[in-house]
């Protein structure tokens, strides 16, 4: 039996590249079999850990399942090849190239899964806290804070990974900073647009849905983001306004009025009377005492002077904020043209008199 193994022993013991055929043959099977392991890894995490983890009454062990669902087979396929390298004895310079990128994947993948894992955290445990506070603070800073978490988690591994791989990150970091001050000075205009978001969020001059007057537009904010904001004017377009403009420019909240504070000036003609005159003032006051439930008590009315083809009335009435201001606005107007229809009061129009004189013979 020795003497038909020699042979084979011989074969297998022949060295290639460092490395005997023993020793290529077990890597290559490693690596063939790496990707059927790593799956049947996963379908044990899938259909074994992850169900009996659904049946806990803890929430924090779903939370880490599912985040590490998504980099689990990739960390396994990666664990199989580092498992086959490992048989191989390899030149030094290649043998370190390898670690490196092992060693930089192994990274990405647990920032990848540290990632998740804050997402999911957010999801279960902040966000409901969020949701049900009557700030709204909290609900424009949520999503912020998040992109900046991923940005820091991401930029830490893969510092990490190169000062593993032997570069200095001090030096590289000094380096970026001289760049970022360049790139910062580059784009200014980006910049004064972040820090007018963050005026937004610290001054509050207006929330989620409120309606605003700004450089012009007039519409309900759908969006606050970093660099900029979005309108949905009343015409039902979306307009993006540079966050920079609000930091410059008056901001009219709509929103946060009391009240809608509603002028009519109702010109009468000339030949109305004193007494039609009281009449009308008589009148516009029943109309909105009638419209209690949509107009506020207060208002200002009086006969308010003599202009040149009208005898002036000047009428201010307030809308409550919780009326709708159109149906409101029109209920008034129609109650007014009626009223004074019948009580034959006339409204006057421009007018001119021309007196001609006889002439002379």
């Amino acid at each position: 039996m020795n003497d038909i193994l020699a042979p084979a022993n011989d074969f297998l013991g022949q060295v290639y590249y460092a490395n005997t055929i023993r020793d290529w043959l077990i890597a290559s099977a490693i690596f063939i079999l790496s990707p059927v392991i790593a799956r049947g890894g996963y379908w044990v995490f899938a259909n074994v850990i992850k169900k009996l983890t659904e049946k806990t009454e803890t929430s924090i062990d779903d939370v880490v399942v599912t985040a590490l669902e998504g980099p689990l087979l990739k960390l396994l396929l990666v664990l199989g090849i580092w498992s086959g390298l490992i048989f191989l004895e390899l030149p030094p310079r290649v043998d370190a190239i390898t670690k490196d990128i092992v060693d930089f994947l192994f990274t990405m993948l647990i920032a990848w899964f540290l990632v998740r894992l804050m997402d999911g955290l957010i999801e279960e445990y902040i966000k409901p806290i969020v949701e049900a506070s009557d700030n709204d603070l909290d609900d424009q800073m949520l999503p912020i804070l998040q992109k900046v978490g991923k940005v820091l988690i991401w930029g830490f591994a893969l510092i990490m990974s190169l000062k593993h791989a032997g570069y200095d990150v001090g030096a590289l970091l000094a380096g970026v900073g001289i760049g970022g001050l360049a790139l910062a000075m580059a784009a200014k205009d980006t910049m004064a647009n972040m820090f007018g978001g963050f005026t937004i969020l610290a001054d509050r001059p207006f929330r989620l849905n409120d309606r605003i007057k700004v450089v012009g537009y007039d519409g309900n904010v759908r969006e606050i983001g970093l660099r900029s904001t979005r309108l949905q004017t009343l015409e039902g377009r979306v307009v993006t306004i540079p966050n920079s403009k609000f930091a410059e420019s008056p901001v009219e909240n709509i929103s946060l009025e009391p009240s809608r504070k509603v002028t009519l000036e109702l010109g009468l003609t000339y030949d109305t009377t004193p007494q039609q005159m009281d009449n009308a003032l008589a009148i516009l006051r029943e109309i909105a005492a009638n419209n209690s439930s949509n107009v506020e008590e207060k208002i200002i009315l009086f006969f308010s002077g003599f202009c040149a083809s009208t005898l002036n009335i000047s009428f201010v009435y307030y809308i409550r904020k919780t009326a709708d201001i159109p149906s409101t606005q029109n209920a008034m107007n129609l109650a007014i043209l009626k009223q004074f229809n019948q009580a034959k009061l006339q409204f006057a129009f421009p007018t001119q008199t021309i007196y001609t004189l006889p002439v002379a013979r």
